[in-house]
């Protein structure tokens, strides 16, 4: 009982930073949507802009990851999966999320040492009018990866909830 609901409180917390992904999603359409009606209606354009849509993938991409496990959305061979009893699917779900987690710290390990370098040179944009502080953009692929690794140790307590 205890892992379930510590599994539901990592539930609601990746909920909460997930819906950040969400808009982030908004940020992007209007965005890119300034970004085409100014280049192609006015002939404007600006560097800053044109960055700031794949600034905003980041946030999509490494925060909705975690998100996206929360709600089941995530790659699955779920033509084996639908066929296995209760158990071997708590078995199955127990061995991907210990994998999971291994595979976050080992990104989290091998990414921090980047954001850092970045972070002391305070590192922008290479080009003229670009966004600076590129550092907090790397900064996402640890976060990201932690909050995945949260997820993953939701899913591990859920798994050895159902096996009891």
């Amino acid at each position: 009982m205890r892992l379930a609901r510590t599994a539901d409180a990592i539930d609601t917390l990746v909920d909460r930073i997930g819906q950040l992904s969400a808009l982030a999603v908004a940020a992007l359409v209007v965005v890119m949507a300034g970004n085409v009606l100014l280049r192609y209606g006015f002939s404007l354009g600006s560097v800053w802009a044109q960055e700031l849509e794949w600034h905003l993938m980041s946030p999509i991409a490494l925060i909705g990851a975690a998100y996206a496990l929360r709600h089941g959305e995530h790659v699955r061979v779920d033509v084996l999966y639908a066929g296995f009893s209760e158990r071997n699917k708590a078995r199955v779900d127990l061995l991907a999320g210990l994998a999971g987690l291994a595979v976050c710290a080992l990104v989290i390990q091998l990414s921090w040492r980047y954001v850092l370098q970045s972070w002391g040179q305070d590192e922008g944009s290479a080009n003229p009018g670009g966004i600076p502080y590129r550092y907090v953009l790397k900064a996402f692929i640890p976060a990201g990866f932690a909050l995945l690794a949260l997820q993953f140790v939701a899913e591990t307590l859920r798994s050895l909830s159902r096996l009891r």
